[in-house]
């Protein structure tokens, strides 16, 4: 990794000042972010982080002359050009050239892996981790907190596969419990085989709407009891029936999760594990955790001082298997780690859940399960504000096809789009940019209101501009044809624009790392979008066209690497790149 040698340099020369051992200093030397003042150091090292006894009431000026007192006794090298004491830092320019030339060759020879490979990543054991994110209900509205789970589900699997982990992706469906009962009857009075076939979702979401409104009349409620009662008893025509709506349901998802660019590893479900709820149940009443209230609810005190201050519900009065969600997660939980020996299980659901994933944790712990602290559950924020043009979202297809069709119009009335191959699919590729990017923007935990205009504008901050420059960017490869950087004069990128986006190629591993310890997309969207945004102004201010041969060689070469990073960084989003636009 490009910065690695640079850090392990400098490190090395420290270690010799500081009598610490090169490895934990590493750590402590981050590249310098891109300042729109220009000269910038390439590295900087915090003293706080390095000194033994800074606390945190150490006073700034004691550290700023630390830092001088410490940039005092370190030489220039053949890496280090530059060394300064900053307020509380001590900053190190590369050697320009070795800058351009380390950079250069580090994104050439790793390609897509550039970053990953960094010694950042060293220490972290490869793991396997499950994650179940997306899980939406069958007959109910696949709202935009699905869609939200789905995307933030996807991000975290592509970043764990990068990193070498290995990752089960799995969709665990609300496919069980009394409104199935509903469903069952309702599709008896208004289900039509052929809609169901050809649209399962649509069709299956307007019988339950349907049937809803009579809800309350005591003969459907009977009936509805009846046909669950028998699909718990797994009466054969009835569970026939419950699996055609499950298995064409599951068909269309999987259509659906392709234009997302997303795949499963595993569909799962609440039907999955009815029995093993009754077992859980079971081993909680024999291990004394599980307790009655007055009403005959089935209950785990949680509270410190056992005087059931803190308790959660684990069964209904009425001691059927009736879907209890904790009950049927519990073992969950349990039959996934005897299944994939897990070292790590995400849940990605709304935050509104963080309090049952919170009990659900405490509970398998009280149980001895002691990988309970393992399990983590990634929260996100509410989005308010999504409608197509008809109203209101209620099928993720719907906010696909009207970002699809918002960006076909965008770009049919700009005067390039007569160039590209297939309108249509890039329409697609670039509105699912502009829904993954304003989504991605902030962090995950915060509501946000959703903007189609400001979603899908093709300058500023979004998914559009990112698009719209990797677009640019290789339709110049293809212009000039591919640099060979063997033929390259680094000598040719001294100008503080090359410079700019030299130093921000350096920076790609801390911020992969960063996410890869809080598992927010905002690090890696921030940083492609400042990425795109220098080689615009770069693009601007250093032609290949016209230029010297040498010269046009080194700048292509550097774009080259520009758009190879914005590539890699927007796959881990779940963007597909386009190549024309």
């Amino acid at each position: 990794m490009a910065a690695g040698s640079f850090r392990r340099s400098i490190a090395s020369q420290l270690s010799k000042v500081l009598d610490l051992p090169p490895e934990n200093l590493i750590k402590s030397i981050s590249a310098v972010p891109v300042s729109k003042k220009r000269h910038v150091a390439d590295f900087q090292l915090s003293i706080a982080s390095v000194i033994e006894n800074s606390s945190s009431n150490c006073l700034a000026q004691d550290l700023h002359l630390q830092a001088e007192q410490l940039a005092e006794r370190l030489k220039c090298d053949s890496v280090v050009s530059e060394i300064s004491a900053g307020p509380g830092t001590v900053n190190f320019t590369i050697n320009r050239e070795l800058l351009a030339k380390t950079v250069l060759q580090q994104v050439w020879k790793d390609g897509s892996a550039y970053g990953v490979k960094s010694e950042l990543f060293s220490t972290v054991p490869r793991q396997k981790a499950v994650i179940e994110f997306s899980s939406p209900n069958i007959a109910k509205k696949f709202h935009i907190g699905h869609l939200r789970s789905t995307i933030v589900g996807n991000f975290i699997a592509n970043l764990k596969v990068a990193l070498g982990h290995e990752v089960v992706r799995i969709n665990y469906l609300g496919d069980w419990g009394m409104q199935f009962g509903l469903l069952g009857v309702g599709f008896q009075s208004f289900g039509n085989k052929e809609k169901l076939e050809s649209s399962p979702l649509q069709h299956l979401f307007e019988v339950y709407v349907q049937i809803n409104k009579a809800a309350e009349d005591e003969n459907t409620k009977k009936l509805a009891k009846d046909f669950f009662r028998k699909l718990e008893e797994h009466d054969e025509q009835t569970m026939s029936i419950w699996k055609q709506f499950r298995d064409l349901s599951i068909e269309e998802y999987i259509r659906i999760y392709k234009r997302l660019g997303v795949h499963f590893d595993e569909y799962s479900g609440e039907s999955f594990y009815q029995e093993k709820a009754q077992e859980v149940l079971k081993m909680l009443e024999d291990k004394g955790l599980l307790q009655k209230t007055v009403k005959g609810t089935g209950i785990v005190d949680l509270s410190e001082k056992k005087d059931l201050s803190t308790v959660s519900t684990v069964m209904r009065s009425d001691g059927t298997s009736l879907y209890i969600t904790r009950q049927v997660n519990l073992a969950a939980a349990i039959d996934r780690m005897n299944k994939h020996s897990w070292d790590t299980m995400i849940y990605v659901t709304d935050k509104s859940q963080s309090n049952h994933f919170q009990h659900l944790f405490q509970i398998l712990k009280l149980m001895g399960y002691d990988w309970a602290e393992r399990c983590q559950h990634v929260s996100f924020g509410l989005v308010q504000g999504m409608k197509t043009r008809r109203g209101e979202v209620i099928f993720l297809e719907d906010v696909l096809n009207e970002a699809c069709s918002r960006m076909l119009q965008n770009m049919t009335s700009t005067k390039t789009t007569k160039e590209v191959q297939d309108p249509v699919e890039t329409a697609e590729k670039v509105g699912l940019a502009a829904l993954i990017i304003q989504d991605f923007r902030g962090l995950l935990s915060s509501d946000y209101q959703f903007s189609w205009d400001r979603a899908l504008q093709s300058r500023g901050d979004t998914g559009v501009f990112l698009q719209y420059t990797h677009a640019r960017l290789h339709s110049l490869e293809q212009m000039h044809g591919n640099a060979e950087l063997t033929d390259v004069n680094v000598a040719c990128l001294q100008e503080p624009d090359a410079i700019s986006v030299l130093q921000h190629l350096l920076r790609y591993d801390e911020v992969l790392y960063r996410s890869s310890q809080d598992l927010q997309p905002k690090h890696i969207v921030s940083y492609l979008l400042t990425l795109s945004h220098l080689a615009a102004v770069a693009h601007k201010t250093l032609p290949v066209k016209g230029s010297a041969p040498d010269v046009a060689q080194a700048r292509l070469c550097l774009f080259q690497a520009a758009r190879s990073v914005l590539a890699s960084g927007m796959k881990l989003l779940g963007i597909t790149p386009v190549t024309q636009m």
